[in-house]
């Protein structure tokens, strides 16, 4: 299995046999060089590929052979665009889950109570969503977790416990945070990259292809998943899916 302690072994073990080879048969310093890029590279996927589990396990897809799929918004709630999305799932009874931004929680409390009352669930998404995030100190990075668990609790009353790495980035201080606080963390199986694409068919064409137990990652800050949305919806359904909510499909308790 490639994880992260694994990985650290055998790059070890690898150097202590470059190191033999060079003071025995004076192997040239380009292949210590070619190690540390092979390791750099393999880093940088556990990192940047939230399905890695290379740090820490985490939930990317449901267990499941019923043709049944999660739909999950990031980055809200947003004045803009989280209401429309919030009627269209109505419409439809459809009930998602959305990973919050906790310092826009703070300013859109009324949209995070509408989102609770209609029977979707919450998720910590992170409170800054920092850029730098992932290089934050370990005490930082648990007190920004922490600081989005309050402003939940004191919106709606509830602590979450499924928690999504903000871009999906991992590695031994997220994984620390995680354990600390006890959090269940989640990523996807289905990106829609709706944060980038603005084209609708591109975007239909990316979260199409749904399989049984999917996790579909979409935005509620973005206008094309707006737009797209109740088209994505009848697609499923007519492939014979339904939509369930993300605690069900993987079995979990969503909240402390």
């Amino acid at each position: 299995m490639l994880n992260f302690r694994n990985t650290n072994i055998v790059f070890v073990l690898l150097l202590v046999i470059l190191a033999w080879l060079h003071i025995s048969f004076g192997i040239p310093y380009w292949y210590f060089v070619a190690a540390l890029l092979v390791y750099s590279l393999i880093l940088f996927w556990g990192c940047y590929y939230v399905g890695s589990n290379f740090f820490i396990d985490i939930t990317c897809k449901g267990t499941t052979e019923k043709k049944e799929v999660a739909i999950t918004f990031d980055d809200g709630p947003a004045q803009n665009h989280t209401a429309d999305i919030l009627a269209i799932l109505a419409k439809n009874n459809i009930h998602a889950a959305f990973f919050c931004i906790g310092h826009h929680v703070e300013k859109n409390e009324s949209l995070l109570e509408q989102v609770h009352l209609q029977g979707h669930i919450v998720g910590n998404h992170s409170y800054s969503h920092a850029h730098l995030f992932d290089l934050f100190p370990a005490r930082k990075m648990y007190a920004d977790l922490a600081a989005m668990d309050t402003a939940t609790l004191k919106a709606i009353g509830v602590k979450p416990r499924l928690f999504r790495p903000p871009y999906g980035v991992t590695n031994p201080t997220v994984r620390k945070a995680i354990i600390n606080g006890n959090y269940i963390p989640v990523g996807w199986s289905i990106r829609s990259l709706d944060t980038v694409i603005t084209d609708k068919q591109k975007l239909l064409g990316r979260v199409a292809g749904v399989k049984p137990g999917d996790i579909i990652l979409f935005h509620d800050t973005s206008k094309t998943t707006v737009d797209i949305l109740q088209t994505f919806i009848d697609h499923v359904h007519r492939s014979g899916f339904t939509f369930v909510r993300l605690d069900k499909l993987l079995n979990v308790e969503p909240y402390v």
